[in-house]
């Protein structure tokens, strides 16, 4: 009786011991499922590689082609030479921007002998070329230069993780998506230079601005426009969990979203020498109802070459299984309190 007891207690305990496991037929029988081995061909295939395209459309403005377009509140200066009646002073008590012509709400400016003439969605070489042209009937041969004395019409937004968000003017320089964040003091430290937005209208852009400042991508930067708006995300995310047979089970944060899977093991202080199944180390990728599962055979130590080389993603999660002799070490752990419960209580039926 006593021995049916006992093994009535070790076959529950066999499936309730401590710990995760990774049953390989099971994830099968869901049939999304495929745990791809870490091997040289995969690493090399991994290489070779290209990069997921972001979502992004080719930039609309190339610095060759950019023309800066007179906007609703900017101020022109105008200067007619050798007709100073027509050129407002500006002098030591007044700057150009406030001796200049400030074009309305509406796009228009009022000019001496000329009137009412619409500027807005001109370039200075247009709204040139039409004041000479009605000058001409009250000055004879007119000689014109117009400038944008103030840059008061078109702004575009820069937000999250910057040291001083803000609007930025936008000028007859063009304006990319790093200037701009450098008129607003940069990055801070936790901004995550790979998570950029540009808002524009009612598309949203995903651009990689890690990809310019490490391989000179220039794709990433775009030239701004009217109303755009960019947003630096943070770096809370790139993180990588590590669960399992290891001696501290943690979450990792990334540097520039760059760690190995080395890299991950190592800082949670290696694998735990007594339960750890080094055959069994997973990395589990992407969603739940089609993840992407790789597994490295590290019972051999130079297979940890290929650990320093897996590189790992954001949100991955890696997992080490349990020997199967900890497990069972732990099922002993747990019947061994009710085990010596009844022997003592057969003992003491015994004596009597």
């Amino acid at each position: 009786m006593i021995r049916a007891s006992i093994a009535a207690l070790f076959l529950p305990a066999c499936f309730l011991a401590p710990g995760m496991r990774m049953n390989e037929g099971a994830l099968g029988d869901r049939g999304h499922f495929r745990v791809v081995p870490i091997t040289p061909q995969l690493l090399t295939s991994q290489a070779n590689a290209r990069p997921a395209e972001k979502q992004r459309r080719d930039d609309p403005t190339s610095p060759s082609g950019y023309e800066y377009r007179i906007s609703p509140h900017d101020v022109l200066s105008v200067i007619v030479w050798d007709h100073p009646e027509l050129t407002l002073p500006a002098g030591q008590f007044r700057s150009p921007e406030t001796s200049g012509y400030t074009v309305s709400a509406d796009g228009n400016i009022f000019f001496p002998h000329v009137g009412v003439i619409a500027v807005a969605s001109k370039t200075v070489e247009e709204v040139r070329v039409l004041l000479t042209g009605k000058l001409a009937q009250f000055v004879r041969d007119p000689q014109l230069q117009v400038l944008v004395a103030a840059f008061r019409g078109k702004r575009a937004q820069v937000a999250g993780e910057v040291l001083q968000p803000s609007q930025v003017p936008i000028t007859d320089i063009p304006l990319r998506v790093q200037d701009a964040i450098a008129l607003a003091r940069g990055l801070t430290a936790e901004a995550d230079p790979a998570n950029v937005t540009l808002t524009r209208g009612a598309e949203v852009y995903h651009l990689d601005l890690l990809a310019l400042y490490e391989r000179g991508d220039t794709e990433q930067n775009w030239v701004l426009q009217d109303g755009d708006v960019v947003h630096v995300g943070d770096r809370s995310q790139n993180k990588v969990v590590v669960l399992g047979e290891v001696r501290k089970p943690s979450s990792l944060p990334m540097v520039k979203r760059r760690m190995t899977l080395a890299d991950a093991l190592g800082t949670s202080e290696g694998l735990d020498l007594i339960y750890a199944n080094p055959a069994e180390i997973f990395v589990f990728r992407g969603r739940y109802d089609a993840p992407e599962i790789y597994k490295l055979d590290a019972s051999s130590a130079d297979a940890l070459l290929l650990a320093a080389a897996f590189q790992l993603q954001p949100r991955d999660v890696v997992f080490v299984s349990t020997y199967n002799l900890g497990r069972m070490s732990r099922v002993l752990t747990q019947i061994l309190p009710a085990v010596q419960a009844i022997w003592q209580t057969w003992d003491i039926v015994r004596r009597r």
